[in-house]
């Protein structure tokens, strides 16, 4: 089974989530998508950032109705900060049978160099990467990697961050999130203060 690993902190999953996860595993050769929460380093408190536990809820709502997208809490187990490489070792322990692939933005192919290992993940791992709306277009030294593949996904411009802002400024943006995510956040008061 190939699987592509969709990471982010998710606070909170909202549906350009769900249309990227839902456009690259319905368009491409993967078989499943995960999404990969990360979680709150203990090293950094950010008052926004729900419990790793809310999160990861919110996300099993949001995937609950489509089979080909799952959640996985393997960061939880992992010791912090972690770096992908160390997830990735430790999911193929766990699912030694499954082909795992990399799902990422333009954004983050830009800085991929940076990351702990890159050479070994991109050695190991294919990526997927999703295109991103940019004021300047974007080159990297990984445009022409066999292992890298774009895909031609809808462009989604929906931040967690305005998200946050409108709930704690008494927005309705409920057509932002599947119908029970917004009713999870609604009833648990989250982002409101």
């Amino acid at each position: 089974m190939k699987v592509g690993l969709f990471f982010g902190s998710f606070n909170p999953v909202h549906i350009g989530h769900m249309i990227i996860a839902n456009h690259i595993v319905e368009f491409s050769d993967l078989d499943e998508v995960w999404f990969v929460i990360t979680p709150l380093s203990p090293f950094k408190k950010k008052p926004s950032l729900l419990n790793n536990y809310h999160r990861l809820a919110l996300v099993n709502i949001a995937v609950e109705a489509y089979p080909k997208l799952k959640t996985t809490a393997i960061e939880f187990e992992l010791s912090q900060p972690n770096y992908t490489i160390n997830t990735l070792v430790a999911i193929e322990e766990k699912h030694p049978t499954h082909d795992f692939c990399l799902i990422m933005g333009e954004d983050n192919l830009a800085s991929f160099h940076k990351w702990k290992n890159y050479e070994t993940i991109l050695e190991n791992y294919q990526l997927y990467v999703y295109p991103r709306i940019s004021k300047k277009e974007t080159h990297t030294q990984f445009d022409n990697h066999p292992k890298v593949h774009k895909v031609e996904a809808p462009i989604v411009q929906i931040s967690a961050t305005f998200i946050r802002k409108a709930i704690k400024n008494n927005k309705d943006i409920r057509v932002l999130f599947p119908e029970k995510v917004w009713n999870y956040i609604d009833e648990m008061n989250f982002y409101k203060k």
